[in-house]
């Protein structure tokens, strides 16, 4: 059996568009499941060591819970994924006032994001989906017309594409992600799974949870996953409340080394590893790499059982976890942070990979 996409109803919204759910599926029948509201990937079935397939992400079996408020299930994360502090950044000598959804500040690109849109999407290849949004000058707060093209693709080596591509009429701030919930087990909590980061720095945050602006070695700190350690041998360290981890990771090294065009500007050809996640029992392992220079690791801590998802499965606190590559958060008000501005001429490119093998 070769790769392939079947398309399908998956549900209606209030004002009567037809939302679509695209299966992709290859030779080894790994199974992406997504659909075009939001773009959220609803299932991901991968098989364990020995060949049994499960789904390993968190998510809904019909459209209604994804319209009445969750956790970023699955979705793609814009126009500017995490935090803004204030809810308002400058840009040209303009200061632009968002939403506040967090607080104070900005959080997941507003109250009506990405992950709130109906794209437009077609089949542009055997196992490939192109989605695009536009975003008009003003969504949201944020200045000028953004168009945005995603496209998923599976491969025959079991990996999940996500390749992103941006163009603007006039400055603006863009920071994408997708938000998929990961676990690998199928079932229970991801405190066992062992992740290993490929960053030797870390962002910390104050208590409005946006990043001090420091740039702070993982050496010796709860935060060091430089090799495969359990997500949860840490937690009563971090600080957080519910426990767990809610934090951007540097990846590529020193980020005194960095430079800033070849950043901004992605290497979508080039995509370097950023985290492993094993769970041990099962064999199955998730390899992330990604052309962006952060990646933040949410370990669920805000589930609390109230969501009831596929199969009738209850999402207790650290269900899943999240690994959404990006440019570090509030970086459009820290100029010293990786740029996030992305003005008329440029493109904005990203490439994640989505990897799965086992042990």
């Amino acid at each position: 059996m070769s790769e392939f996409v079947r398309v399908e109803h998956f549900g209606r919204l209030s004002d009567g568009r037809s939302v679509r759910w695209f299966t992709l599926e290859n030779r080894h029948g790994m199974r992406v499941r997504v659909i075009d509201y939001g773009t959220i990937i609803t299932e991901i079935h991968v098989p364990d060591r020995r060949g049994r397939l499960s789904d390993v992400v968190l998510g809904f079996d019909r459209l209604e819970p994804y319209l009445k408020g969750h956790p970023y299930f699955g979705c793609t994360v814009g126009r500017y994924t995490n935090r803004i502090a204030g809810a308002r950044f400058a840009l040209d000598g303009r200061v632009y006032q968002l939403p506040r959804t967090e607080g104070s500040n900005c959080l997941h690109g507003g109250r009506q994001g990405f992950d709130k849109a109906l794209w437009r999407a077609r089949v542009v290849g055997p196992a490939a989906v192109r989605f695009v949004h536009v975003s008009e000058d003003g969504d949201q707060g944020f200045p000028g017309r953004l168009r945005v093209a995603l496209t998923l693709s599976l491969t025959a080596d079991n990996e999940l594409r996500l390749e992103y591509v941006a163009r603007t009429n006039a400055p603006t701030a863009i920071n994408l992600t997708n938000h998929t919930y990961f676990n690998l087990a199928g079932a229970g909590d991801i405190r066992g799974h062992r992740l290993q980061i490929a960053a030797d720095f870390y962002t910390p945050k104050g208590p409005d949870n946006v990043p001090t602006g420091e740039i702070r070695s993982v050496a010796g700190t709860p935060f060091d996953f430089r090799k495969l350690t359990p997500v949860g041998a840490r937690f009563d360290e971090v600080g957080e409340n519910p426990p767990g981890y809610d934090h951007n990771f540097v990846l590529r090294g020193d980020p005194a080394g960095w430079n800033h065009g070849e950043v901004w500007g992605g290497r979508p050809d080039r995509p370097a590893f950023c985290a492993r996640l094993v769970e041990p029992r099962c064999g199955r392992v998730l390899e992330v790499w990604t052309t962006e220079p952060g990646v933040q690791l949410y370990t669920g801590n805000w589930l609390d059982g109230t969501l009831v998802g596929k199969q009738g499965w209850r999402y207790e606190r650290h269900a899943g976890l999240c690994l959404e590559t990006q440019h570090f958060p509030n970086s459009v008000n820290l100029p010293h942070f990786p740029s996030t501005i992305l003005r008329p001429g440029q493109t904005y490119r990203q490439t994640t990979v989505y990897r799965f093998l086992t042990l």
